[in-house]
């Protein structure tokens, strides 16, 4: 697949091929994790940002890097450090002698694929410098409005049980990120494939090909804009929603904004199969990482440490799944 400049009016299913073939290639950098890719795939599709939470070395920066080269997208990193300010996000104007004005100087949120590694290190001003960026794809700075790259996507990193010299993201960010992705250990199978194949390459890190570009994935996010998804299975997202708010073991539940991003991902997750039309599984197999990061739970069990993924898992069990005439090809 080569990177078209003024891509062709595709269908959903030529995206879910080209789709594919990156996913493919990202395999090459990213061993075992083939789910999680594909997570990260749909928030690229459906136009969101993406939460990736996970213990260190798991492989978190290398995915987000790895989707910039295959992407063909312009990528910058930001680690968040407690001493970073929100100039450093969003950029400055400083004075230039030679001409005895100010010229702003742009941050490295200006960018096509933004890594922000171990956001939850950096205080919250610093934090909320990125929401601005995220909701509107735009930077203000000292009055004067500048828009972002299209596409614009931030990867970011957290590490969800070091707490010392930490930040937790406010909910308010948290409902920012469309999706969150877990990476986990890998198998002792899957983690012999990757040392076999980091000493069968004789370097740090495979070389992946750009299979496409801006553009391309502008294209890509157009298909999924004309996918097909009935009102029953609106329905069903609405209610799986409303069940986090119900819910005894949820203090806080999703936002409206929550159903917003499960909807979209499934239309996503639709094109990714090369379906323009979204069938129940879209729905139910997406409501544990486009919502978990959005409620929160009762403060008792917190010492009882059930997460909100499991509270998520009993709620998609518990909702009765629509059923529809369409099914997956």
């Amino acid at each position: 697949m080569t990177t078209d400049p003024t891509p062709r009016l595709r269908t959903a299913e030529q995206v879910g091929e080209e789709a594919g073939a990156v996913l493919r290639e990202m395999g090459r950098a990213v061993v075992g994790k083939q789910d999680a890719l594909e997570l990260v795939m749909l928030g690229v599709l459906a136009g969101g940002h993406v939460l990736v939470e996970d213990l260190p070395g798991l492989g978190k920066t290398l995915l987000a890097r790895s989707f910039a080269t295959t992407l063909g997208l312009d990528f910058r990193r930001i680690q968040f450090t407690p001493d970073l300010l929100p100039s450093d996000v969003t950029g400055t104007p400083l004075y230039d002698r030679r001409t005895g004005e100010m010229v702003f100087h742009p941050g490295p949120v200006f960018t096509h694929l933004l890594l922000a590694d171990e956001i939850n290190r950096t205080p919250p001003k610093t934090q909320a410098a990125l929401l601005e960026a995220m909701a509107e794809s735009q930077v203000t700075v000292d009055g004067e409005t500048r828009p972002l790259a299209d596409p614009f996507l931030v990867i970011a990193t957290a590490n969800p049980v070091e707490y010392e010299g930490t930040y937790s993201l406010p909910e308010a960010q948290l409902d920012r990120f469309q999706l969150r992705v877990r990476m986990g250990y890998l198998t002792a199978g899957e983690e012999r494939a990757m040392l076999r194949a980091r000493i069968d390459r004789a370097a740090p890190e495979a070389v992946l090909d750009r299979l496409a570009g801006p553009a391309d994935v502008v294209a890509w996010r157009a298909v999924v804009e004309r996918v097909e998804i009935d009102d029953d299975l609106l329905e069903y997202a609405v209610a799986l929603v409303g069940a986090t708010r119900d819910h005894p073991q949820i203090g806080i539940g999703a936002s409206p904004r929550g159903g917003l991003a499960l909807v979209q991902l499934a239309r996503a997750r639709a094109v990714l199969d090369g379906r323009d039309y979204v069938i129940p599984e879209d729905v139910k197999g997406l409501a544990v990482p486009a919502l978990a990061h959005r409620v929160s739970l009762r403060p008792e069990l917190w010492v009882r440490e059930v997460s909100t993924d499991d509270v998520l898992r009993e709620i998609v069990d518990s909702v009765r799944t629509p059923t529809t005439r369409r099914t997956a090809a």
